[in-house]
């Protein structure tokens, strides 16, 4: 891939209705669930990103036809719980920790050997905390010191657990209910505190008898899952950029257009609110399950916040954009609870506090978050790192910014956002290839 670098520049207000990318949990899930199901699944707004598209392929890999209508859809020709072929070839998942994380507990319960191999960022991720507990449920994975590549063994009888993960997480819930489907007996995940509920709803809507509340999943193998056609949302996660960027730049009114609402997300929602912002969701309703509406964010100005632990693990994807937001505010944000940061795509508190202190920003980096005193973000330089939302959360600092920001190594972003810049800049951002 190669390297693009980014400059943004003060711009806004915010103006206008636009619609963001397909949540890429769901593409995720979409195509994995459609694969393995009887029948034909057809998926419309689907995130066309790289990460998605590197699940697709190693779907294809392994035996499943899909075909692409127009862009955002998608076909998926089911071959049942059983029907996928193994691959001689590794399966490289790119950058998608979703993807490689999801189908480890997908290819645990295969009759053929599997490697899942990813770019260099994802090779230096954590997966000990999927390949554990899933090897308490009869696989064996072999790992890079508890990192990619993961070798999966087939050809093993699986058998279902109780397991209580040591953090709450989506991913390794949803590794072990994919394991679940081919184990004997009953699978339970029992979480710290709840994680959104994607493999949960979509399993029931594709006919899998599963029993889920906040914080708990179960479900017995030997099930048959059915086809049916899944609506994605659009993705709350890159929406969050948006929303942050109409929050703090003056004069602001922007409306993001049938965003997911999905309750285990939406944290962001609830700290931005108590910073003082002005969000209305409009339009409610569900579809496959899921909360869907359009959110009217507009510019207020933020006060800093001590910021409450409940609400951490429904946002942790959207902790770079809050930083921004606590950088332009009046006053002190503290940030606790959110050690899972230093294990993304970067170690995104490191990541943000380095790059906010070249633009002249006060933060104080803790184990587990930061103190940040808001006032104001100047100019400079600042290494995204590759991580697709340091880049992402530096575009929206350099709307306020007092001089433009360079930001490195933004290729990633087309991981989960393909068509930022244009979206952005039709927005009211100035932003250009540096």
């Amino acid at each position: 891939m190669s390297r693009i670098d980014w400059r943004s520049s003060a711009g806004g207000p915010l103006r206008g209705e636009i619609v963001v990318p397909g949540d890429k949990s769901v593409s995720h899930r979409a195509l994995m669930f459609g694969a393995l199901a009887e029948g034909v699944t057809r998926i419309r707004g689907f995130l066309e990103g790289e990460d998605t598209r590197a699940t697709a392929a190693i779907l294809g890999r392994l035996g499943v036809r899909f075909e692409t209508p127009a862009p955002g859809e998608r076909v998926v020709h089911g071959v049942g719980l059983h029907g996928l072929r193994g691959s001689s070839e590794p399966l490289d998942c790119g950058n998608a920790g979703t993807g490689m994380r999801l189908l480890a507990g997908l290819l645990a319960g295969q009759a053929f050997d599997s490697t899942l191999i990813g770019d260099e960022s994802l090779s230096r991720r954590p997966m000990r905390r999927v390949t554990d507990p899933l090897g308490l449920m009869g696989a064996v994975i072999d790992t890079n010191d508890g990192k990619p590549p993961l070798r999966i063994h087939g050809g093993r009888t699986l058998h279902g657990v109780t397991y209580e993960p040591p953090v709450a997480s989506a991913q390794i819930k949803s590794a072990l209910l994919l394991a679940g489907l081919y184990a004997e007996g009953f699978t339970e995940v029992v979480e710290p505190h709840p994680t959104r509920d994607y493999t949960e709803s979509m399993l029931r809507a594709f006919g899998w008898p599963i029993d889920y509340a906040p914080g708990r999943a179960r479900l017995e193998g030997g099930h048959t899952l059915r086809a049916v056609d899944v609506d994605v949302p659009a993705d709350f996660s890159s929406a969050a950029f948006f929303i942050v960027a109409a929050c703090i730049v003056p004069g602001s009114e922007l409306r993001l257009k049938a965003v997911g609402l999905n309750p285990r997300r939406t944290g962001l929602l609830a700290a931005l609110e108590l910073m003082g912002a002005d969000i209305a969701v409009e339009n409610m309703r569900s579809s496959g399950g899921e909360d869907i509406g359009d959110l009217v964010v507009r510019y207020a100005p933020l006060h800093g916040v001590a910021l409450p632990l409940d609400i951490v693990p429904d946002m942790i994807d959207e902790f770079p954009a809050l930083f921004v937001a606590a950088a332009t505010a009046d006053g002190m944000t503290t940030i606790r609870g959110a050690a899972e940061l230093r294990v993304k795509e970067s170690d995104r508190i490191a990541s943000m506090a380095h790059g906010l202190k070249a633009c002249g920003v006060k933060i104080d980096e803790l184990p587990d978050g930061a103190i940040i005193q808001g006032g104001g973000i100047g100019g400079g330089t600042i290494d995204s790192h590759g991580d697709h939302r340091i880049a992402m959360s530096f575009a929206v600092a350099g709307l306020l910014a007092s001089a433009p920001i360079v930001i490195g190594d933004c290729a990633n972003v087309a991981t989960s956002f393909p068509g930022f810049v244009a979206l952005a800049n039709g927005a009211g951002f100035r932003l250009e290839a540096a």
